[in-house]
């Protein structure tokens, strides 16, 4: 028993001196990495390579932060600049709507005065007493015939008087006064289907009466022309008034004729006749007397 026990012991002191060399061995390796690190530590390559380093790595952050700041600063600048800029579109266009509106302006003023100073130098040619006036409304119980005029007796204006216009170089008759109010009267046109006018035709001479249709748009009608005037008449061929009545100036444009209708035993003409004033149109006219007067514009 004894003897079993020395000899474990023994086999446990032969062992001891190995594990301390191993021990010893494995500082000895600690201390050389360790060294070998301090002497890494200490060389200036190493430490300009982490100057470096850090160098770089401290612009690469400066960069960042510059570039985020500048596009911060510039998107700021943008926004306030575009704000200005939109700002500055209002205003421009605002500027432009008035610009629109007094160049319409003008543009209508500059017509307005066209049609006047024709109106104006219709006017000096005319041999009767005239008035000038203007449409200002239709009657409001015959809305498709009768027209209103801005002049009335204070003006000079009375029943019966004819009214005529002055459109694309041409003078035409318009109608007559019907009514008249201190200061608007009240025009029957020549399309009103009580209209009647005594006419001849400018180059033939043939006479006859001129009716209306009641519609501007329609034809008017020169009734009672012989027949024998047929090969005489041509379309084309201008209406005039005949003077006859004591109502109308002679020589007065109506229309032109349009058709020739032959009636089967009847002994005169159907005459269609379109009108040479343009009511649709109509703005300004003149009312003046059968005979020859002094000038006076009421």
């Amino acid at each position: 028993m004894r003897r079993g026990i020395l000899s474990k012991q023994s086999r446990t002191r032969g062992k001891v001196p190995g594990a301390q060399i191993n021990s010893s061995v494995f500082v000895f390796v600690i201390l050389i990495i360790i060294s070998a690190v301090l002497l890494l530590l200490s060389s200036r390559d190493f430490i300009s390579g982490v100057k470096n380093t850090g160098l770089s790595i401290f612009s690469g952050i400066r960069g960042s932060i510059y570039e985020v700041s500048s596009f911060t600063s510039r998107t700021v600048l943008s926004i306030r600049e575009l704000a200005n800029l939109r700002k500055e579109h209002a205003d421009l266009l605002r500027q432009l709507d008035r610009f629109e509106e007094l160049e319409r302006s003008n543009a209508e003023i500059y017509q307005e005065n066209i049609r006047l100073k024709e109106q104006l130098d219709f006017s000096r040619t005319l041999r009767y007493r005239r008035i000038p006036a203007q449409i200002s409304g239709r009657d409001p119980d015959n809305l498709f015939s009768a027209v209103v005029i801005n002049k009335g007796s204070y003006s000079g204006v009375s029943n019966n008087m004819a009214v005529v216009a002055w459109q694309n170089g041409t003078q035409a008759l318009v109608g007559k006064v019907i009514q008249t109010g201190a200061f608007e009267s009240l025009v029957m046109p020549i399309f009103d289907n009580n209209s009647l006018v005594s006419a001849r035709l400018s180059v033939s001479r043939f006479e006859g009466i001129v009716e209306g249709h009641g519609n501007w748009e329609a034809p008017l009608i020169m009734n009672f022309v012989p027949r024998r005037a047929r090969e005489e008449i041509n379309i084309g061929d201008v209406v005039v008034t005949s003077g006859m009545g004591g109502i109308f100036p002679a020589e007065i444009n109506i229309g032109r004729v349009n058709s020739i209708n032959t009636l089967e035993y009847e002994t005169t003409l159907l005459i269609e006749i379109v009108p040479m004033t343009d009511f649709s149109r109509l703005e300004y006219v003149f009312v003046i007397e059968a005979e020859e007067a002094e000038y006076s514009d009421g």
